[in-house]
């Protein structure tokens, strides 16, 4: 999002009231429209003229409506707009009386108020004082909020903000038909593993490339903030992916798990992981429960790493900060396999012999046994 800089001028009369959003970004800047009025006002202070002091009187009488207005208006402060456009909307809306006079209000408020792009709920006929103080109140702020759980699929993902945003799923697709548009590696044929799950707080009418590009840009900041190089983004997307979905709730896991995958691909293992192999399925989530012994030994599955070498041809999933920190940073130990042995507190076992993983599967087969109801 962008934001708004004031630009202090030589008079505090001529001080231009810009827009700001939260996240940084210096919009336009340019020049009041009202530098007439400015000089009016000018004059009056250096001649005294008692003509043009009432003159501007008169510009001022009744010119501001009192209270907190009724009705319901909804108004939009878009990006790059100033304090004299938004007056100038304001007034036209019918929601103050005199657009200058609510432009005067906000050149004499200090500090200087800071307004953030999208969509408001306002009434009709409010005092400036009352319509100012609602633009600066996030509660009066409309917004259509969508969230993205981590592990989320492209499918899913884009189901959720079709249903959540009101974006027609059709412009979605069509709007991620080009991944590299995004700026995501080259070997990027989906944007799979590029759209960050998180909180997205939108404005009504939202269009789906910008959905998307905020997204993907997340997930960029995520993957700069653990370290990752551009050369090693899809490596480590790949890798991500594939913890996210393995992982539990317990802290330290997914690193352990990181670690797991890279001591097994420096040993020449097979990487044996289900869930890649349910992916290239078309099955996720619980579903991965009913795949077959057919569909596991299928070598034809590109994401199958119980019988294919090295990590899969792509991400399985959109993966959140912590699996991405957790593939670039794993934790070290000599750990080469793990298995959940509590599927309600997510414990999971970790060791380094057959033997051992053997044992542990043994515990998670009685847990299956003592919690038939557990799917």
């Amino acid at each position: 999002m962008s934001h708004y800089d004031s630009n202090d001028l030589s008079s505090r009369s001529s001080r231009r009231s810009h827009l700001r959003s939260s996240e940084g970004g210096v919009t336009r800047i340019g020049r009041p429209r009202w530098v007439k009025f400015v000089a009016i006002l000018a004059l009056v202070a250096l001649v005294g003229s008692v003509g043009v002091g009432l003159l501007v009187s008169g510009v001022f009488s009744n010119d501001d409506y009192s209270g907190d207005g009724s009705g319901e208006v909804q108004f939009t402060i878009s990006a790059g707009e100033y304090g004299d456009t938004i007056a100038i909307k304001l007034a036209k809306a019918d929601v103050v009386k005199s657009s200058k006079k609510f432009y005067s209000l906000l050149l004499s408020t200090n500090p200087e108020p800071i307004f953030v792009p999208g969509l408001y709920g306002l009434k009709q006929h409010m005092s400036n004082a009352a319509a100012l103080k609602a633009l600066q109140d996030p509660g009066n702020r409309i917004e259509n909020a969508v969230v993205i759980p981590e592990g989320s699929t492209v499918k899913q993902t884009f189901a959720i903000v079709s249903q959540k945003l009101s974006i027609p799923l059709v412009d979605l697709q069509t709007a991620a038909a080009d991944p590299q548009s995004y700026g995501v590696p080259a070997e990027a044929k989906t944007l799979e593993g590029f759209l960050f799950p998180a909180t997205y707080r939108c404005t009504p009418g939202v269009k789906a490339t910008e959905v998307i590009a905020m997204m993907v840009t997340q997930t960029f900041a995520s993957l700069d903030k653990a370290g990752v190089a551009k050369a090693d983004r899809w490596k480590i997307i790949i890798l991500a992916s594939i913890i996210q979905r393995e992982m539990g709730p317990i802290p330290g896991d997914a690193a352990k798990i990181s670690r797991v995958f890279y001591n097994r691909i420096d040993q020449g293992m097979l990487l044996g992981s289900d869930v890649t192999t349910c992916y290239g399925a078309g099955l996720t989530g619980r579903d991965c429960l009913l795949i077959t012994q057919a569909a596991l030994d299928d070598k034809s599955n590109p994401y199958n790493t119980r019988v294919n070498p090295g990590l899969p041809i792509g991400p399985i999933s959109n993966p959140g900060a912590v699996a991405i920190n957790a593939a670039q940073n794993p934790a070290d130990g000599n750990w080469l396999f793990f298995v959940a042995v509590n599927l309600k507190t997510g414990e999971t076992v970790f060791t380094t012999s057959n033997a051992e993983h053997e044992k542990a599967v043994e515990q998670y087969l009685q847990w299956l046994k003592d919690n038939p109801n557990a799917y």
